[in-house]
């Protein structure tokens, strides 16, 4: 007879996180087949749309709603970081079809599945926001701080390669863009743990 109120707010995070893992898998599916890149990246701007779309629900209903399930600043600059996220994976997806990379390289893979690693720690701690379970995000806002600082290892690894085999001066321009893109988006997940950790602080 009683139905439990819907939230808005969470019912939209729950789909962004979602949405960022279909993201990651599109990702790592034109990583390893680049010779379909552009399709890839076709799909990965429809995913991002799509999460531009969550994104605006939940502005909108900042705009409409009194009370929220937690500060209001939290629940924008999350859902904006969020999308940050998202954003910069497009961004990848994008540069790596305009580039004509036809294979990915092994720095290429290891930073995908540090991304991949990322986001799932994003959205195991996005589900625990959700079900109030705020001590429990702890774990995964300290595993996305530890793969950020093995992101960028790897950036200074790859770079530090890259300049001492890479005779091609076009070839290297295109990997060392790529590269800093693919670290961006880690960077831009320790982003989101970081307004995570803020909201647990508060809340405590």
């Amino acid at each position: 007879m009683f139905q439990k109120k819907r939230d808005v707010f969470l019912e939209n995070l729950i789909m962004i996180a979602k949405n960022l893992q279909l993201a990651v898998e599109v990702f790592r599916e034109e990583i390893n087949k680049l010779s379909d890149a552009e399709e890839y990246a076709i799909q990965l701007k429809t995913v991002e749309d799509m999460g531009d779309h969550y994104t605006h629900e939940i502005i909108l209903a900042l705009n409409r709603t009194f009370i929220t399930p937690f500060e209001r600043e939290d629940i924008l600059g999350l859902t904006l970081k969020l999308d940050d996220v998202l954003d910069c994976l497009e961004a990848c997806a994008s540069r790596l079809e305009l580039y004509n990379i036809v294979e990915a390289d092994d720095y290429m893979l290891l930073f995908t599945k540090n991304i991949e690693m990322c986001i799932q720690e994003i959205v195991y701690a996005i589900n625990h926001l959700v079900e109030k379970r705020l001590n429990d995000m702890t774990k995964h806002t300290h595993k996305i701080n530890e793969l950020e600082n093995i992101a960028d290892d790897l950036l200074r690894d790859s770079l530090k390669t890259l300049f001492s085999s890479c005779t091609d001066a076009i070839e290297l321009i295109k990997r060392k863009d790529i590269y800093g893109m693919m670290e961006a988006v880690s960077d831009a997940c320790e982003d989101v743990a970081n307004i995570l950790e803020g909201i647990m602080m508060r809340s405590s």
